[in-house]
């Protein structure tokens, strides 16, 4: 079939692509790069989900959690994109759907020992709450980056109209607290799930130790840290999208590093 041949390469070839016409937007304003970046936006989504469908990585995988992922933060890209029209919107989440594209890439040959048919329904609660958890950090990072630099740039008074246009530091605060608002229970869910999961193991001192089990406890506490300080202590700006990016890079690092559940693969 025409669709098999649809490779990561394709998607993650159309999505740089669309990164670069984004720079060269930047530099020398023009509306064709526009509709190129938007345009191969879009067949980088196509691709993606073609892919997606026909080879269908397991979420029991790190490649194939990281592809999904990777997938809802290019359709948030492209909705993104297409609401906020006058809005560097790709420049910051395009190179972190790349990112995430190029660490499955990595993981690719890794698959997990167990089949995902013989996975307990329990096991994909945790999956998916812990997905949709990522999805909610990885806003907040969005928002937090561009909060770091909108917040730069009007330090430096830079002119109106010139170089990058943000949505309001107002504005980029109430999506940084509305994804870590989704983000906290849905993780605090996932963790719980999990932790059930890991009472039923034969070997509880392995598991309980496992490295990616402590790392994901970790950010849990990063994470209930950062709403302590923003809705009891009232912190808020620069110090807070500091603390959420420290919480992301702490996801990737969880990513990256394989556990014992589900065969060294699940999330």
């Amino acid at each position: 079939m025409m669709f098999e041949r649809v490779t990561v390469f394709c998607f993650a070839a159309s999505y740089a692509v669309a990164f670069v016409a984004e720079l060269l937007q930047l530099l020398r304003p023009r509306p064709v790069l526009r509709l190129v970046s938007v345009g191969f936006g879009c067949a980088g989504l196509l691709a993606h989900t073609i892919f997606l469908a026909v080879q269908r990585p397991g979420l029991a995988s790190r490649d194939g959690y990281l592809l999904f992922l990777s997938w809802i933060l290019a359709v948030f890209y492209l909705y993104g994109t297409l609401h906020h029209r006058k809005i560097a919107w790709g420049l910051f989440v395009l190179p972190l759907v790349l990112g995430l594209v190029g660490l499955a890439v990595l993981f690719t040959p890794e698959r997990p020992a167990v089949e995902d048919s013989w996975l307990p329904p329990l096991f994909w609660v945790h999956v998916l709450l812990l997905l949709l958890a990522a999805v909610g950090v990885c806003v907040a990072f969005v928002a937090s980056v561009m909060y770091l630099v909108h917040a730069r740039r009007l330090k430096s008074k830079t002119l109106p109209g010139q170089g990058l246009k943000f949505l309001s530091l107002e504005r980029l605060e109430e999506m940084h607290r509305r994804a870590i608002v989704l983000a906290f229970p849905l993780l605090t869910a996932g963790v719980v799930v999990g932790m059930a999961l890991l009472a039923q193991s034969p070997r509880p001192v392995q598991t309980w130790t496992d490295p990616r089990v402590l790392l994901a406890v970790a950010l849990w506490l990063v994470f209930g840290v950062l709403l302590y300080l923003r809705y009891s202590l009232h912190v808020r700006g620069r110090r807070v999208a500091i603390l959420t990016i420290v919480a992301f890079v702490l996801l990737l690092v969880t990513l990256a590093v394989p556990h014992t559940l589900g065969g060294g693969g699940a999330p």
